[in-house]
């Protein structure tokens, strides 16, 4: 007990240290951000841009996708360009072609190479030259690149409305047609795509060939290339990635843990009466079902639409569901599915650990599903209505889609959700506060239990931390917050401590063990994962060192999974401890293949794009895709397909259990997954990368690359791996149909009948 007291100690301590310097590196990014412009003006007068133009252009482009539709400074999606990316080369070739034209008399092309050399070098020095005047708060150019910002706001405006002669590449980045309606958004978005280029190539103040983005994308044109710093740290994180492992395995190797113990002869929770309200959790768990198999199909059509970017197999899906709003809703699905598991295992683990049913706790439990599911459909309509009618942008914000990965709903919902997983936390905490008053060996591991839960409701308020026209390098800031330390911080916290939880009660491993072995699990995940959530914010307009600590804090992530493999096998061993044990297999099992993807997806594919120098050339493109679905299903999907299965077991028939169902359930899902990663996804992603590095981030997310015949058979090799995937959510789903079907005609057959009653 000294021990593990001294382990919640350095947890404490590392969380607040920290939690700290996050705030602090948050302070600098709000001081030292890409200053907005009051106003874009020429030398000669001209204006090109005027006061509120850029916050306006911003709105307008997250209310007609934003992250869905394409990406800026590479966080979005992957069909269409990265807009920052692509109004950049589209700018510098247009302003070399304007100079060939006003100095020589011919197109670029037909010039020498000396006067081609001379022109290059002009276009690094004027595109690079940082021309914000912090009094008067304008951005001054010269009126040859005046002329060239004219003609590429043409090319946007044509885009994003509805010229005609612009429908094929509409269709190549799987847009609509007047995606943008109100003349007043069509006239700002170019504001806001001009100036997340202009940061990305301009220097910094004080400094010399440094933007504001680190010099991300990669566009040679301009002299933008890798920093020393991205090289540099880079190196250094490898290096102390290889001694964190080293040490992590030596100290394994000399520490002595007590061998588990003798499981008991028979099933601990064979004899468990679940309470009203862990029957009340039940409905949970169907609809978990349910928003798996919507996410497939909405992952299905989302992948087609980079085939075909406005038809399904020849039908014109996209008038009715865009590509915008399938993916908006595959990605939140996502979320939503995992997140709605591990909430429902934790109102069914607390009175089943505490042994007491608080008053009206069924109530509270039923009022919390109908409120989740009123904000799931209420969030997914407004979304899919006001991105079809195109509502404008504060009901975009508001009620609609807000266009931010993963964080798409509108204002209105996320302070709803924000309001019911504090109510859960205090459905939770009635729960487990009889356990967590009594002296018990497991009573640390119920408290981290409900530490985590604090935070995961917690933790929800940073969503609400950005108004419509933030910064959008603080828009990032605080995104990533939610998307790293909500998904994969506390959460995960949160389910290894039920795991653990649930393997205590089984008798399985013991709880002293279980204790410290929580902790300093916890310890070691979160003092690289707080500050590793940097690494998402290398090129998103922040200060030069947080390179560095996001590159040395996000190798020290990789660190815990060096033995995820030693757990994952005793886990396996654990599996075959006892006769009965057979009974969990197939939720053990998932916890294994939890083990297996957090080593592949969260592991290797996660940190072969980490590192500074690698995610210069490869953020935005398929292999973060590739680690993106490796992660979120393989880990945090399975994760929740197996505490979804413990809690089944204990709420339904035992004779309507079927493992013949469960069996190619889960080796559907993963061999199917393993597929569509790396036949498809890396193939994709490393092809990608190969444009990226020789030409520009600008070519490896063109119709050029996204559409040529390698890329698109990438894409159709996708299919048997959908397939198989697919069919381990349809047995899922039948399973779940038996056990449902197979109570009712259980509970059918024990009721009285009337002329029973009358005998």
């Amino acid at each position: 007990m000294h021990a593990t007291r001294k382990l919640w100690t350095w947890l404490a301590v590392i969380c607040v240290l920290s939690f700290s310097v996050l705030g602090c590196v948050g302070t600098e990014i709000y001081l030292t951000a890409p200053p907005i412009p009051k106003q874009v003006i020429s030398t000669d007068g001209k204006i090109l841009f005027s006061e509120g133009q850029v916050q306006l252009g911003q709105e307008a482009w997250l209310s007609a996708g934003g992250q869905q539709l394409g990406s800026v400074w590479g966080h979005g999606s992957y069909v269409a360009p990265d807009w920052s990316a692509d109004w950049l080369h589209r700018e510098a070739l247009t302003l070399r072609a304007i100079w060939a034209q006003q100095e020589f008399g011919k197109n670029f092309e037909q010039l020498s190479l000396g006067q081609q050399a001379e022109l290059d070098a002009k276009l690094k020095n004027e595109m690079r030259l940082n021309s914000y005047d912090s009094k008067s708060g304008n951005i001054t150019l010269s009126p040859a690149r005046a002329q060239a910002v004219a003609q590429v706001v043409e090319h946007y405006v044509g885009l994003f409305g509805d010229d005609p002669k612009l429908d094929k590449l509409r269709e190549q980045y799987a847009m609509t047609s007047g995606a943008l309606r109100d003349p007043r958004d069509l006239q700002a978005l170019p504001a806001f795509m001009f100036w997340s280029a202009w940061s990305a190539a301009t220097d910094r103040p004080g400094e010399t060939g440094i933007s504001y983005t680190s010099n991300w994308p990669h566009e040679p044109l301009v002299g933008n290339t890798p920093t020393a710093g991205a090289g540099i740290w880079s190196i250094a994180s490898i290096i102390l990635m290889i001694a964190a492992i080293a040490g992590m395995i030596f100290l394994h190797s000399i520490s002595k843990e007590a061998p588990d113990p003798t499981p008991p002869k028979t099933d601990p929770l064979f004899d468990l009466k679940p309470t009203p309200s862990m029957k009340a959790t039940k409905k949970y768990f169907y609809v978990v079902i349910g928003l798996i198999l919507a996410q497939v199909a909405m992952g299905v059509i989302t992948a087609h639409y980079a085939v075909e970017g406005q038809s399904f197999f020849g039908f014109p899906l996209a008038k009715i569901l865009p590509f915008t709003v399938s993916r908006t809703i595959h990605t939140q699905f996502a979320v939503l599915w995992i997140a709605t598991a591990w909430l429902a295992t934790g109102l069914y683990i607390a009175p089943a650990i505490s042994g007491h049913e608080p008053k009206y706790q069924k109530l509270g439990v039923d009022v919390l599903f109908y409120a989740l599911l009123f904000i799931v459909v209420g969030s997914t309509a407004f979304g899919w209505l006001g991105t079809l009618q195109n509502l404008g942008n504060d009901f975009s914000f508001w009620i609609g889609n807000q266009g931010l990965e993963f964080t798409s709903m509108g204002r209105v919902w996320q302070v709803l959700l924000f309001i019911g997983l504090l109510f859960w936390v205090t459905l939770l905490g009635r729960g487990l506060m009889p356990a967590l008053k009594t002296p018990s060996e497991s009573r640390g591991l119920i408290a981290m239990v409900f530490l985590a839960a604090l935070c995961i409701g917690g933790f929800y308020a940073t969503s609400l931390t950005w108004g419509p026209r933030t910064h959008y390098s603080m828009i990032e800031y605080w995104r990533w917050w939610l998307v790293h330390l909500w998904v994969e911080g506390f959460f995960e916290v949160f389910a290894t401590a039920v795991i653990a939880l649930l393997f205590t009660r089984l008798g399985l491993i013991r709880a002293s063990t279980a204790n410290s072995a929580i902790v300093l699990e916890t310890i070691v995940f979160l003092f690289g994962g707080i500050l590793g959530t940097l690494h998402h914010l290398y090129f998103t307009g922040t200060p030069t060192f947080v390179i560095a600590i996001g590159a040395m804090f996000s190798a020290l992530e990789v660190v815990p999974l060096a033995l995820i493999g030693v757990e994952a096998y005793k886990n396996y061993q654990r599996s075959k401890a006892a006769a009965w044990v057979q009974a969990y297999k197939w939720s053990i099992l998932c916890f294994i293949a939890v083990g297996f993807w957090n080593v592949v997806g969260a592991g290797l594919l996660g940190f072969a794009i980490n590192t500074p120098i690698a995610l210069y050339y490869m953020q935005g493109l398929n292999m973060t895709a590739a680690h993106g679905h490796a992660a979120l299903f393989g880990v945090y999907g399975m994760l929740g397909i197996g505490l979804l299965l413990f809690c089944l077991r204990g709420l339904s028939d035992r004779a309507a259990w079927s493992d013949k169902l469960l069996a190619p359930m889960f080796w559907s899902l993963n061999i199917g997954l393993a597929m569509m990663v790396f036949i498809s996804l890396v193939p994709a992603g490393i092809y990608q990368a190969w444009a990226s590095i020789t030409q520009g981030m600008w070519f490896a997310r063109s119709p050029e690359v996204i559409h040529s015949n390698l890329m698109e058979t990438f894409v159709w090799m996708r299919v048997p791996g959908d397939i198989v995937f697919a069919i381990g959510c349809v047995f899922l789903a039948l399973f779940a149909w038996r056990l449902l079907m197979g109570g009712k005609r259980e509970r059918s057959a024990l009721a009285p009948t009337a002329q029973t009653k009358r005998v």
